[in-house]
């Protein structure tokens, strides 16, 4: 029996990718670092990461396609000796699926926080009129030579 997804949908068509990119993101669904995403307007929107204790040279943003993914990175200093040690150093990798077209605007390290600020831009309708061609013109793709 095939593995039924909302995908299988006979009318959506070509969202293969779609299907791969949120199975991606359920995978990498770590609490680490605590988040927010906040919708400030209509267009605008704010990713804000608590990274306290993270240096901006600690800390990578990049967008690889409609992905941005931020990676932070701590190393144990050897030549410390703690006899408590409640926070860790440690690395991490968080991504966000972005929608098309969707700019990343800026990012500043504030106060433990990173705001990453991102805009997405104004929709406009695509509309195309196709022409119908008669039987004998029409090119068939199904067939060979």
């Amino acid at each position: 029996m095939p593995n039924l997804t909302p995908f299988n949908n006979p009318f959506l068509v070509g969202f293969d990718e779609l299907e791969q990119m949120l199975l991606r993101v359920a995978k990498g669904a770590d609490s680490f670092p605590p988040y927010n995403v906040e919708q400030l307007d209509a267009t605008t929107f704010e990713i804000t990461m608590a990274v306290a204790g993270y240096t901006d040279d600690d800390l990578d943003i990049v967008q690889e396609d409609n992905q941005l993914i931020v990676r932070g990175r701590q190393e144990h200093d050897p030549n410390r000796h703690y006899l408590h040690q409640g926070i860790a150093a440690r690395s991490f990798i968080k991504s966000f699926v972005l929608a098309d077209g969707m700019q990343i605007k800026g990012a500043i390290l504030e106060n433990g926080l990173l705001i990453i600020t991102l805009q997405k831009p104004q929709k406009s309708p695509n509309i195309k009129r196709i022409e119908i061609q008669k039987k004998s013109k029409a090119v068939h793709l199904n067939k060979k030579g």
